[in-house]
């Protein structure tokens, strides 16, 4: 095998003609013109995680592929000179995308008799995708249609002087001076008389030859000119001749009407630079027997066209996993970013799996909005929408039976994955909501419009003290489990066959519900002051993450501190709460001993570390979704922002009450407060025991982000009138060093003190 630096060829679209009927067999050495053509660059529909997508059809199956107007780009790298025999320097199809093959009873493969893009099912899509194509191009060419008659006008102008001068040239035979040239520096003046009479005769005959053609010309331009033809007759030829002119007129490569759509340049895979890869990343050696790198299928690109995949088979002893350690350098191999290189194991042999190099950084393009934002209920029996994997395949999670944990650095999407799981539970109206959010955020505050219990931090505030709160939810969760594993003992086996929790009984009897619990940041309530509080709670929640699940308890819990909590028996709890989560979601993390914590120690084992996660802005919401199934895809989470979440929660609120079925603290919300109270709700947002005073800025600002329907144009002259007509005084509160007039917490205290004591 040679090194040769064009072993991966970037080109853009397929020539028009391939041989689909190419004879590759697998495993065969392609050489450098065997290369892997896009022949298909239709994309492919987004299925559930874990289910290829269908094969599109081949080349000549689908009529309707005809409809492309796509720029066909040369090659960026110069053919090398080292081919093999035989081989041509363009490329040369190895495996167009595999057409749906039937299986007889022979065994043998039959293609379909109607293509499965012209199939029932399939066909309003096909025809939607092909109109949306025709109408796509032609609204484009249409909006540039001014510009192009006035580049055609002139081209056709400038083609008419160069056809004259064509002509001309052709009458006076200048190809004949390069002859006489030659001749008289050969000093050969018998061969310079004959190219001479010869030029005379030959421009003699093609002078009158022109003559008539001007005479002929000229005739018919004063016929047609004293003939009264219709206009349509004129513009019938100026539709002929326009076109013809401005073609010959234009310069060589540029076009008047440029193409519509513009396919992207890709890389594409030949087995020589697959081979150069594995080698160098210690998976075989060519020259030592029986550890050759070989391949299970022929190369070729994708269903869905995003990429090129190949079956490697390693040598006998090497696994699955020594691919996956080796992951960075394959890619280096391959000469592309690791995001471009995804291995996915093959159920025949350990030691086989599928290899896929994404054309272009699949990480960086994003999902898109939630599909939640349709305004449809959803049922939470079945599989919630989480995202796309790197091969844009949708990600679907089923979120029953099972305990969710998600973790990452700060603003990493950590919040948005978690509630993006709590919005589709939202959506089912017979779901109920736990939701503890311990950094007490604006992130989960629209959830009172649905929450069974809502409950924010650890400090007191108007709603009561949090900590409390949230013992008597745990306490009603764990008597909830106790309670619905208890009837459902009681069911008789008609009706309830295997003594669990059906989809059935759960709509049928109100105490059978599924139960969500949400624990935004849940170490916070493993490091309170009180040493037995933090005990209860570890157990309790112990307790709700080990038995729940079978009740239909679904966990949800989130944490940028998954280790290090608590001491003793805490720490014993947490760590046990923290590892039992059966699904876990890794953003972005600080480094590999926070990944451990929330992927298991497994993980690392198997090649995942959310710590080699790429950094930047555009890979929010990217992380490893371990324990969903046997394969660990790196997903793109969809997006819900403040904004979404309202409108989705908005949406399940209308559901519930439509349905009968709001409870707890969401039953007894309005959509909006009808009074407020200035010195509760000034109160409220002071965060932790360190908050003793804001200025009057802070308070106005806080308080139109916490309640807008109350405060949305607060100012702080507004605010500060209002508390002093309380009995609160404007005093100096220090802010970065500066002394700002405001209000002291314990002012606002006394007030309340003050007006209750007043009232009694």
């Amino acid at each position: 095998m040679t090194d040769r630096p064009t072993d991966f060829d970037t080109l853009t679209d397929p020539p028009p003609e391939v041989d689909t009927d190419s004879e590759v067999g697998p495993g065969a050495d392609l050489g450098q013109g065997a290369q892997v053509v896009d022949l298909d660059t239709a994309a492919a529909d987004l299925l559930p995680y874990g289910t290829l997508p269908p094969p599109t059809p081949g080349l000549h199956d689908d009529p309707l592929r005809a409809v492309h107007d796509t720029s066909y780009e040369v090659e960026l790298d110069e053919p090398s000179d080292e081919t093999d025999a035989g081989a041509t320097s363009a490329p040369v199809p190895v495996d167009p995308p595999a057409p749906v093959l039937l299986e007889s009873e022979q065994g043998d493969k039959r293609r379909p008799i109607i293509p499965p893009g012209l199939r029932r099912g399939s066909l309003p899509g096909t025809v939607r995708r092909t109109a949306g194509q025709v109408a796509y191009v032609a609204g484009f060419h249409a909006a540039r249609a001014p510009w192009y008659t006035l580049q055609a006008l002139w081209w056709a102008i400038v083609g008419v002087f160069r056809l004259i001068g064509r002509q001309f040239r052709w009458w006076w035979v200048i190809e004949q001076y390069t002859l006489l040239q030659n001749s008289a520096s050969d000093n050969d003046p018998a061969m310079w008389l004959k190219l001479h009479r010869e030029g005379k005769a030959t421009r003699r005959w093609r002078g009158i030859a022109l003559f008539f053609q001007i005479i002929a010309l000229g005739i018919v331009i004063l016929i047609a000119m004293g003939a009264d033809l219709a206009p349509l007759w004129w513009a019938g030829t100026a539709v002929v001749l326009v076109p013809a002119l401005a073609r010959y007129g234009r310069p060589a490569g540029r076009q008047i009407i440029p193409t519509a759509v513009v396919s992207n340049r890709y890389r594409l895979l030949n087995s020589d630079v697959v081979l150069r890869a594995y080698y160098a990343a210690g998976l075989g050696h060519p020259d030592k027997p029986n550890q050759q790198v070989k391949f299970g299928s022929r190369m070729s690109r994708d269903n869905a066209g995003t990429g090129s995949e190949v079956l490697v088979d390693l040598p006998y002893g090497r696994t699955f996993e020594d691919a996956v350690k080796a992951r960075g350098s394959i890619a280096s191999g391959l000469d592309v970013t690791v995001q471009q290189v995804y291995l996915t194991r093959d159920a025949t042999s350990n030691r086989r799996h599928m290899l896929f190099v994404a054309d272009r950084d699949p990480l960086a393009i994003p999902a898109g909005r939630t599909p939640l934002l349709d305004g449809k209920a959803r049922n939470i029996w079945q599989p919630a929408p989480f995202g796309l994997d790197e091969r844009g395949r949708k990600v679907m999670l089923l979120l029953l039976w099972i305990s969710i944990l998600v973790g990452a650095q700060p603003r990493k999407g950590k919040t948005f994955a978690a509630r993006l799981l709590a919005l589709y539970a939202a959506m089912d109206p017979y779901v109920r909501l736990t939701v503890v959010d311990g950094k007490d955020s604006p992130d989960w505050r629209k959830f009172a419009l649905i929450a069974h219990r809502i409950i924010f931090g650890t400090m007191p505030n108007r709603d009561g003290d949090p900590v409390e709160m949230l013992l008597d939810a745990l306490r009603e969760i764990k008597a909830h489990i106790q309670q619905v594993n208890q009837f459902l003992s009681t069911l008789p086996v008609t009706e309830c066959p295997d003594g669990k929790l059906t989809e059935e009984l759960s709509r049928k009897y109100a105490n059978l519900r599924v139960w969500v619990l949400v624990m935004e940041e849940f170490q916070v309530y493993y490091e309170l002051d009180d040493q037995e509080t933090n005990k209860e709670i570890a157990s309790l929640l112990s307790f709700i993450m080990a038995v729940g699940p079978s009740a239909g308890v679904i966990i949800l819990s989130s944490s940028q501190k998954p280790g290090g909590v608590g001491a003793g028996d805490v720490q014993r709890l947490f760590n046990r709460y923290r590892d039992n989560h059966a699904v876990r979601f890794a953003l972005k993390c600080g480094n590999r001993n926070v990944s451990d914590a929330i992927l298991g120690g497994d993980a690392y084992s198997e090649g995942f570390d959310a710590s080699s996660l790429p950094i930047g802005k555009q890979y929010r919401g990217v992380g490893y979704l371990y324990g969903a199934s046997d394969d660990t895809p790196t997903v793109r989470t969809y997006l819900a922002d403040a904004a979404d979440a309202e409108k989705i929660l908005t949406t399940a609120r209308a559901l519930r009450e439509r349905a009968g079925t709001l409870t707890g603290y969401a039953a007894g919300q309005t959509m909006t407060r009808e009074t407020r109270d200035v010195l509760a709700d000034a109160l409220s947002v002071f965060q932790g025991g360190s908050e003793t005073g804001h200025p009057w800025t802070v308070l106005a600002a806080r308080l139109a982000e916490r309640i807008p329907e109350h405060y949305a144009d607060l100012t702080a002259d507004a605010i500060s009138a209002q508390l002093r007509a309380l009995g609160v005084p404007s005093v100096d509160v220090k802010r970065d060093g500066k002394a700002l007039k405001g209000a002291k917490k314990t002012a606002i205290t006394a007030a309340i003190d003050r007006r209750q004591n007043g009232a009694e």
